[in-house]
This record gives C-alpha cells, structure tokens and sequence, in this order.
C-alpha cells in the first residue's frame, strides 16, 4: 500500500491494524473517545521538548536512558505507596549509574499509562472454554469470565484519571523534596549493607559519600541547588490502543505541532512495527520522542526503512531503537542492524531490553526469567556497540519497587521453588526492588569498564 505523505491524527485509521480490541458497541466507543478528546492534556509540549533535548544527548554518547516500570499498570494498584515505591527505585538505580558511569541518566518510567498489552492470540483457551485475551486493564479485565473479557471503552476514561492521578503524584516527588540526592543515597547504602554482594558495592557507595561530602564543604546545599534536590522524571507507554492515543493528541499553541499529550515519550512494539501499519502511520505525525522495539525478525531493509519514515529529518532525540533480541540471540542479530544504522549516519539511541527474549515457564506453568540470562543479554549489547564503535544508550527494564517473586536468581538466588511466594503479575514476570538495583550496580561496572571515545560533558538538559 503506498503511503501518503499528508498526515492526520486519524490518517491511521485507513491502514491495516493489528492488536486492536474488538468493541461490541461502536456508539459507546465513540462517545468516550469524544469525553477523552475534551479533557486536559496528561502531559505538555515543553516537557516533550526537554525530554527530546536529553534523548539527544544519550544519542551522541554523553547521556545514558534508564526506562524501567511495570510490564502492564494494573488499576487495582492504583495507590500511593505502589507508585512511590517503584519511582523510589528508579531513583536508586539512576544514582548508581551517574555515580559509577559519571554520565548523567535519563529518567523515563513505563508508568501512569502503560495499562496495554499485545498478545500473541486474540483469544485464550482454559479447561474447554475459550474466551479475548486479557489486552491490559484499559482495554478488559484479568479474570477469565465472559463479562471481565468484554472489551470495555469506558475503561479508557479510567485509565485517563488513573495516569492523571500517578502523574500528579510523580511530579510532587521529583520537586518536592522526595528526590534530594543525599536521601536518593542514603536509600542505597540500605541495600548495600544487607546485600551478599556487598564488597562489590562499597566502593560506588563511599564514591558517593565522598562526592557529597566533598560539595557540602564547598557550599552547595540541597537546599539551595535545584539539581540535587530536584530530578526530571518522564513518563512513557508503548502506544497500542489508538483510540486512546488519538483522543489525547493535542495541537501545541506555540508551534502549531502535534503531540501526543497521554506521555512524554511513546513506543511502537514488535508486533505493530508494519511500515504500512495503522501505529507507525498514527506514531510518525507527533513531534514526541518515539522508541520501536527492534526483535530477532527485524530486517536491515525493514529497519532503515522504519527510521526514515518516523525520523525523516534525522532530528537526535527523535528516534530511540529498544533492542530485545535474548541472550542466546543478540551477538547474531544486532551487529548487523547496528552497522547498517552507523554506516548510514542516522542519529538514534539505542536501549537494550533485556526482558522480553528471555522469558521462560517453570513446571508449574508460571512465566519468569533468569536474571542471570538478563545481565547476559545486557552484556552482548555492550559487547556489540563496543566491536562497532557506538553508543550503548540505555536500558528498558521492566520492575517493580516491590519485593516480588517473579523473577529467578540475582544475588539472592531465587529459585523456580521460590516463584509462587509472591508472583503477583498478571502479565509478564518483573524484576523485584533488590534485583533492580543490583542489576543497576552491575551496569555501571560495564559503563565504567567500557569508555568510549565520547564527550561525555553533563548537560542541564539530562539532569
């Protein structure tokens, strides 16, 4: 199908779509999509733009992207304590990676509207009985009953309030106070006293000590220094549900240009990367930062001709590549796509996903991944940026603030044994707080061990 150049916030609806909801009532559709286009923005051009100046950054080797949140935002963990928690650790793994790597680190949460999922069925078959999938809680509900499965449009109206909700929270947090530099530590020397590695760590935690030490002798207080008692924290999604998307795209007043205003930065995955798709149609006419996921089936051809399409212009910041290729498969399929991307001079970030080709099932059904396969994967990102000369970007990581059981091994060595003692996902398995942290020691050993010939100076702009 041939594409057109003119583009529209519902040109996408003349392209084929994959991974859309079958709504039984069209009407009711419409009449919330109406609501969603009447309400406020969730977020604004100019934080977009401070957003897109940071990706910016990490694309030319001076920033590092830390992603990280839930795999699918349920509504019934709407609370205050569930959200901090996994701000919190986000904060502790961004101060580890400055810290250990001395490059300043992007902020980006999969939070306050990551509430869709892509699955690999339309429907899902249990004792006889089949039935939708469960397409995230913007879309149906988890329990496998007739009714919790119906595609419901009225829960984008909920999804809108519960991302509001989280993004006042987040916001309060990164200004108020919550996200001083010397409380962000202190949380960390917690972790390094009661962790089996905690040799390895003390080092990066007096480094710490000293630095901060060292700027109170000199007079720089929190207190007075926005930059240690303040953070940027962006939110992210990958925009699936286009409905949704579509009804809060908003045209900014001081640019005359589109945006997607439900997140800051918003990402096309695998399974709806067509280059004649409805998402890559609806994704390449918003002036956010866009992330594509780039997996084991992705083609050179394929590749190039994505990043022309949503970063014709080369603009840095624009385009970020998520590889999530797994462990055993990342050393055959992303040096060819990374060469091919360097020889042709195009200015993107590349994340590593070391989540999503790495999943396993126990013998009792439960899905989990090792962390031992995650940090192998991470490590053959590395690898291949190093052999090419580029930039190992950033990671996406999907966790939780919460000490679940989800995921096998880390320091602590969680077993197959150990899954069901808190495995509370309803999608994929997440790395709990402790391992997320872990995770972020051991990358900074990487970025440190690994310098590149990068002007690595910090900026305003990713602080």
């Amino acid at each position: 199908m041939p594409m057109s150049t003119t583009w529209t916030p519902d040109s996408w609806r003349s392209r084929p779509i994959r991974q859309v909801p079958a709504y039984p009532d069209p009407a009711a559709l419409a009449a919330v999509e109406a609501k969603l286009r009447g309400y406020p923005p969730l977020v604004f051009a100019g934080e977009v733009r401070r957003l897109k100046a940071a990706l910016a950054l990490a694309a030319e080797g001076r920033a590092f992207v830390l992603q990280g949140g839930d795999c699918a935002e349920s509504f019934q963990d709407f609370t205050a304590n569930i959200i901090r928690d996994t701000f919190r650790v986000l904060l502790q793994m961004a101060v580890v990676l400055t810290f250990g790597a001395s490059v300043p680190v992007v902020k980006l949460g999969r939070m306050a509207g990551q509430f869709a999922k892509p699955r690999s069925s339309d429907t899902e078959t249990r004792d006889g009985e089949t039935l939708p999938s469960y397409r995230g809680d913007i879309v149906n509900g988890p329990d496998f009953t007739p009714e919790a499965r119906v595609p419901d449009p009225h829960r984008m109206e909920m999804g809108y309030f519960q991302a509001a909700g989280t993004l006042n929270l987040l916001r309060a947090f990164a200004t108020g106070g919550y996200a001083d530099l010397h409380e962000v530590h202190r949380w960390n020397l917690g972790f390094v006293a009661r962790s089996p590695l905690v040799e390895r760590y003390q080092d990066l935690a007096h480094r710490i000590d000293e630095t901060l030490a060292f700027m109170s002798a000199c007079g720089i207080f929190s207190g007075t220094t926005p930059q240690i008692r303040e953070t940027d924290f962006f939110t992210s999604h990958e925009a699936l549900l286009l409905p949704y998307e579509q009804a809060l795209t908003r045209v900014d007043s001081t640019s005359g240009d589109w945006y997607g205003c439900s997140a800051h930065f918003l990402w096309i995955g695998d399974r709806t990367r067509q280059p004649d798709g409805a998402h890559v149609e609806f994704m390449r006419g918003l002036k956010n930062p866009l992330g594509l996921k780039v997996g084991p089936s992705t083609s050179v051809d394929d590749l190039l001709r994505l990043i022309d399409l949503l970063n014709p212009d080369d603009e840095p910041g624009r385009l970020t590549l998520i590889s999530r290729m797994g462990a055993e498969k990342i050393a055959t399929f992303l040096p060819p796509l990374l060469r091919a991307v360097h020889r042709e001079g195009r200015r993107v970030v590349w994340l590593c996903d070391p989540m999503h080709g790495n999943t396993i099932s126990s013998n009792a059904g439960l899905k989990t991944r090792s962390f031992d396969a995650i940090l192998a994967e991470v490590r053959g990102f590395f690898d291949a940026h190093a052999a090419e000369g580029t930039w190992a970007g950033g990671v996406h990581v999907e966790m939780t603030g919460h000490e679940v059981t989800e995921c096998i091994g880390g320091a602590h060595g969680l077993t197959m044994m150990d899954l069901p003692e808190r495995y509370e996902t309803f999608c994929d398995p997440r790395l709990n707080a402790e391992q997320s942290l872990e995770l972020a020691f051991l990358i900074a050993e990487e970025l440190k061990a690994r310098r590149l010939p990068f002007d690595r100076a910090p900026s305003a702009a990713a602080q």
